[in-house]
C-alpha cells in the first residue's frame, strides 16, 4: 500500500525548494514513495500529482498497488518524450532528477529531451533527507529483517565446523535468510576467517575455516528494508590475546551504544568507541573505518557516525544507524561487532539486534 505521508512530505519539500517536478528512476526511492517496485520506468512527482511511467508488463500490478490519484502512463514514443508531455501539460518549468543515480550520459540526454523545461540535480538530495527519518511502518519492516538475521546467526553456530569453507558459511547464511522470509540479501555476505578476517570487507574464499577469528557480516531485506549485523566467533580455542582483542571491541561497542540516543553527536559517538580502542597501544590505528552508517532501503545511507561529519550532526528521531567498531591486525586476524539501532519516532533508543555477543569458540 502506498504511504501517503511519504508523498505528502516529498511534495512539501518540493514546495519549500521551489521545484515544479521531481523525476525518479531508482528502485529504492520509487519504493519509498509508492511502495511499488518495477524495473523499467520513471515516476514524476509534481506539487499536487504523481505520474507513474511504465509499460504493459507492470500495468495491472500498478493499478492494484497505487492510489487512485497516481496516474499510470504507458508511453508509446519513449520515456523522455512522455515526461516532457507531463511537464508541458502542467505548465511546469523546473524539474530535478536523481543526481546520485543517473549516469553522466543519461542526465544530459534527459536534460536535452525535456527542453524548454529546465532540468537540474536535486532529487537525490530531497529523497536522502526524507529517508533519514524512519516512521513506525519502516521500523517494523526493519525489525522483521533483523529478526531473520538473528535467526540466521543462531542457525550458523550449529552449522560451523572445521570442514566448512568460508564460501559454505556465506551460502548457508544466505540460503537460511531467503528460506525464512527474506525477499533478498541486503548486501554481499562476508564470512572471512584467520588472516582474511583482517580485511574489513574481505571476500569469502573456497578454503576451510582457518583458526583464529571468523567474522560474519550479513543482512537481508524485508519489504525493501535492510538489516545489517556482524558477529565474530573463534575457530578453535581463543588464546588470551584473542580474548583481549575481542573484549576491547565489545567494550568499545557497548560504550557507543550506551552513549547513543536522541541528540547524541555523531562525531562524539565515533570518538567514544575509537578512544577505547586507541587507548591500547597494540590496537592504536587498527580501527580504520567509521563507527557506523545509516540503514534503510539502501544498506548505506545517512546519517554517519564518523569523525568526518559536521560537528553539528546529531542523531534525531527516526535515524537508523549501525554501531560497529572493529580491530584489524594485518596478516593476523580481525574482529568486528555490529548492531543496527534506531532513535524511534517517539524518541526512544532501540537496538534491533538480538543476537548474543559473548565470544563463541567453534
Amino acid at each position: 500500500m502506498v504511504n501517503q505521508t511519504h508523498i505528502q512530505n516529498c511534495q512539501a519539500k518540493m514546495k519549500e525548494k521551489g521545484y515544479d517536478a521531481l523525476i525518479l528512476v531508482s528502485h529504492e526511492n520509487v519504493r519509498y514513495l509508492l511502495n511499488f517496485l518495477f524495473d523499467d520506468g520513471y515516476v514524476v512527482v509534481t506539487q499536487d500529482k504523481v505520474f507513474v511511467l511504465t509499460d504493459f508488463r507492470y500495468e495491472e500490478a500498478a493499478q492494484k498497488a497505487l492510489l487512485p490519484d497516481c496516474e499510470i502512463l504507458l508511453p508509446e514514443n519513449g520515456m523522455y518524450a512522455a515526461i516532457r508531455e507531463v511537464l508541458e501539460a502542467g505548465h511546469l518549468h523546473t524539474a530535478v532528477t536523481e543526481e546520485d543515480v543517473l549516469s553522466f550520459g543519461q542526465y544530459h540526454a534527459m536534460q536535452k529531451a525535456l527542453q524548454p523545461c529546465t532540468l537540474s540535480e536535486g532529487a537525490s538530495a530531497v529523497l536522502t533527507e526524507l529517508r533519514l527519518y524512519k516512521d513506525w511502518e519502516e521500523v517494523e519492516k526493519m525489525k522483521k529483517a533483523q529478526k531473520i538475521t538473528d535467526l540466521a546467526f543462531d542457525h550458523i553456530l550449529s552449522y560451523l565446523n572445521y570442514d566448512r569453507t568460508e564460501v559454505d558459511v556465506a551460502l548457508e547464511l544466505e540460503f537460511f535468510m531467503r528460506s525464512h522470509g527474506a525477499e533478498a540479501l541486503a548486501f554481499t555476505t562476508i564470512a572471512v576467517s584467520g588472516t582474511q578476517s583482517a580485511l574489513p570487507h574481505g571476500e569469502p574464499r573456497p578454503v576451510k575455516l582457518e583458526k583464529g577469528f571468523l567474522t560474519m557480516d550479513f543482512g537481508c531485506k524485508c519489504d525493501g528494508y535492510c538489516s545489517d549485523m556482524t558477529r565474530t566467533v573463534a575457530i578453535g580455542k581463543a588464546d588470551d590475546e584473542m580474548k583481549e582483542l575481542y573484549a576491547t571491541v565489545l567494550r568499545a561497542q557497548t560504550a557507543g551504544l550506551e552513549a547513543a540516543g536522541e541528540g547524541a553527536s555523531c562525531r562524539e559517538l565515533d570518538a567514544i568507541a575509537r578512544n577505547i580502542i586507541d587507548a591500547n597501544p597494540k590496537y592504536r590505528g587498527c580501527f580504520g573505518h567509521s563507527l557506523g552508517h545509516g540503514v534503510g532501503l539502501y544498506i548505506h545511507e545517512s546519517p554517519r557516525l564518523s569523525q568526518r561529519v559536521s560537528p553539528e550532526a546529531r542523531l534525531m528521531r527516526g535515524n537508523t544507524v549501525t554501531v560497529e567498531p572493529g580491530i584489524y591486525l594485518p596478516g593476523k586476524y580481525g574482529c568486528r561487532i555490529e548492531d543496527m539501532t534506531c532513535v524511534l519516532p517517539d524518541g526512544t533508543f532501540y537496538d534491533f539486534t538480538g543476537s548474543p555477543k559473548e565470544l563463541f569458540e567453534i
